[in-house]
Protein backbone atom coordinates (compact mmCIF):
# COMPACT_ATOMS: atom_id res chain seq x y z
CA UNK A 1 0.00 0.00 0.00
CA UNK A 2 2.81 2.24 1.21
CA UNK A 3 4.36 1.91 -2.41
CA UNK A 4 1.03 2.61 -4.36
CA UNK A 5 0.88 5.61 -2.46
CA UNK A 6 4.36 6.68 -3.48
CA UNK A 7 4.17 6.14 -6.65
CA UNK A 8 0.92 8.45 -6.67
CA UNK A 9 2.98 10.99 -5.08
CA UNK A 10 5.47 10.87 -7.89
CA UNK A 11 3.20 10.69 -10.64
CA UNK A 12 1.34 13.92 -9.52
CA UNK A 13 4.99 15.77 -8.72
CA UNK A 14 5.63 14.45 -12.65
CA UNK A 15 2.60 16.09 -13.86
CA UNK A 16 2.62 19.17 -12.17
CA UNK A 17 6.20 20.19 -13.19
CA UNK A 18 5.69 18.82 -16.99
CA UNK A 19 2.39 21.24 -16.91
CA UNK A 20 4.70 24.14 -16.15
CA UNK A 21 7.18 23.70 -18.79
CA UNK A 22 5.06 25.28 -21.17
CA UNK A 23 6.61 28.42 -22.39
CA UNK A 24 5.38 32.22 -22.22
CA UNK A 25 2.45 32.89 -24.59
CA UNK A 26 2.94 34.46 -27.55
CA UNK A 27 1.23 37.98 -27.90
CA UNK A 28 -1.68 39.08 -29.96
CA UNK A 29 -0.76 40.97 -33.55
CA UNK A 30 -0.86 44.14 -33.17
CA UNK A 31 -2.51 44.72 -36.27
CA UNK A 32 -5.14 47.48 -37.56
CA UNK A 33 -7.29 47.99 -40.39
CA UNK A 34 -9.04 51.16 -41.27
CA UNK A 35 -10.83 52.56 -44.67
CA UNK A 36 -9.85 56.26 -45.53
CA UNK A 37 -11.23 58.58 -47.69
CA UNK A 38 -8.39 59.16 -49.12
CA UNK A 39 -6.98 58.27 -53.12
CA UNK A 40 -4.54 55.23 -52.61
CA UNK A 41 -1.66 56.82 -54.20
CA UNK A 42 -1.39 59.79 -51.44
CA UNK A 43 -2.04 57.26 -48.62
CA UNK A 44 0.98 55.50 -49.57
CA UNK A 45 2.85 58.44 -49.56
CA UNK A 46 1.73 58.81 -46.09
CA UNK A 47 2.67 55.60 -45.17
CA UNK A 48 5.76 56.14 -46.32
CA UNK A 49 6.90 59.29 -44.77
CA UNK A 50 5.91 58.30 -41.48
CA UNK A 51 7.42 55.22 -41.44
CA UNK A 52 10.62 57.17 -42.53
CA UNK A 53 10.48 59.96 -40.23
CA UNK A 54 9.67 56.77 -37.59
CA UNK A 55 13.26 55.38 -38.27
CA UNK A 56 12.23 52.72 -40.27
CA UNK A 57 13.77 51.64 -44.08
CA UNK A 58 11.14 51.24 -46.07
CA UNK A 59 10.77 49.24 -49.26
CA UNK A 60 7.38 49.85 -51.89
CA UNK A 61 6.24 47.47 -54.47
CA UNK A 62 3.41 48.37 -57.17
CA UNK A 63 0.91 45.90 -55.78
CA UNK A 64 0.27 47.98 -52.81
CA UNK A 65 2.16 46.28 -50.13
CA UNK A 66 4.78 48.73 -47.49
CA UNK A 67 7.72 46.99 -45.82
CA UNK A 68 9.91 47.87 -43.59
CA UNK A 69 13.42 46.45 -42.14
CA UNK A 70 13.94 46.94 -38.66
CA UNK A 71 13.54 50.14 -36.67
CA UNK A 72 16.62 52.61 -36.26
CA UNK A 73 16.90 52.71 -32.52
CA UNK A 74 19.34 55.44 -32.74
CA UNK A 75 21.11 57.38 -35.66
CA UNK A 76 24.53 56.34 -34.97
CA UNK A 77 27.29 53.54 -36.42
CA UNK A 78 26.18 51.91 -32.95
CA UNK A 79 22.77 51.67 -34.03
CA UNK A 80 23.69 47.82 -35.75
CA UNK A 81 24.97 47.11 -32.53
CA UNK A 82 22.32 47.84 -30.79
CA UNK A 83 19.88 46.22 -32.39
CA UNK A 84 21.74 42.74 -32.79
CA UNK A 85 23.12 42.12 -29.67
CA UNK A 86 22.16 44.86 -26.60
CA UNK A 87 18.91 45.96 -27.77
CA UNK A 88 15.66 45.33 -25.83
CA UNK A 89 13.53 45.64 -28.40
CA UNK A 90 13.11 45.85 -32.43
CA UNK A 91 10.21 46.29 -34.56
CA UNK A 92 9.17 46.29 -38.45
CA UNK A 93 6.20 47.07 -39.83
CA UNK A 94 4.16 45.80 -42.93
CA UNK A 95 1.47 47.82 -44.42
CA UNK A 96 -0.94 46.66 -47.58
CA UNK A 97 -2.96 50.05 -49.50
CA UNK A 98 -5.76 48.43 -51.10
CA UNK A 99 -7.87 51.28 -53.07
CA UNK A 100 -11.54 50.55 -52.66
CA UNK A 101 -12.20 53.51 -55.61
CA UNK A 102 -11.44 56.72 -56.53
CA UNK A 103 -11.42 58.16 -53.37
CA UNK A 104 -11.31 55.72 -50.76
CA UNK A 105 -8.53 53.44 -49.46
CA UNK A 106 -8.37 50.34 -46.89
CA UNK A 107 -5.22 50.52 -44.98
CA UNK A 108 -3.74 47.69 -43.44
CA UNK A 109 -0.77 47.75 -41.00
CA UNK A 110 0.62 45.63 -38.66
CA UNK A 111 3.70 46.18 -36.01
CA UNK A 112 6.05 42.81 -35.76
CA UNK A 113 7.95 43.13 -32.58
CA UNK A 114 10.69 41.10 -30.71
CA UNK A 115 12.28 41.58 -27.73
CA UNK A 116 14.53 40.16 -24.93
CA UNK A 117 15.52 40.42 -21.08
CA UNK A 118 19.49 40.78 -21.25
CA UNK A 119 22.61 40.76 -23.22
CA UNK A 120 22.86 36.56 -22.98
CA UNK A 121 18.89 36.04 -23.94
CA UNK A 122 17.28 35.72 -27.38
CA UNK A 123 15.56 37.57 -28.73
CA UNK A 124 11.33 36.17 -28.83
CA UNK A 125 8.13 37.78 -29.99
CA UNK A 126 7.50 40.86 -27.86
CA UNK A 127 4.15 43.16 -27.11
CA UNK A 128 4.79 46.40 -29.24
CA UNK A 129 5.60 49.59 -27.26
CA UNK A 130 2.90 52.20 -27.51
CA UNK A 131 5.42 54.80 -29.59
CA UNK A 132 5.93 52.00 -32.41
CA UNK A 133 2.32 50.26 -31.91
CA UNK A 134 0.02 49.89 -34.84
CA UNK A 135 -2.57 51.89 -33.32
CA UNK A 136 0.08 55.10 -33.23
CA UNK A 137 1.23 54.54 -36.41
CA UNK A 138 -2.09 54.43 -38.04
CA UNK A 139 -2.75 58.02 -35.69
CA UNK A 140 0.04 59.23 -37.49
CA UNK A 141 -0.78 58.27 -40.92
CA UNK A 142 -4.14 60.24 -40.19
CA UNK A 143 -2.57 63.32 -38.55
CA UNK A 144 0.10 63.10 -42.03
CA UNK A 145 -3.41 62.95 -44.46
CA UNK A 146 -5.22 65.88 -42.19
CA UNK A 147 -7.88 63.33 -40.98
CA UNK A 148 -7.64 64.45 -37.07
Amino acid sequence: MRCAAASVLVLAMISTVAGCAGGPPLPEPDVMEVMLPIPADQVKTAVADVLTQGGYTVDQDEDGNVTTGMRQEIRSPWNGLLRWRFGVGKSRVEARVVPQDDSTTRLRLQVFHRGKDGLFDSWEDAETPLPQSAANEIRLIKNALRLL
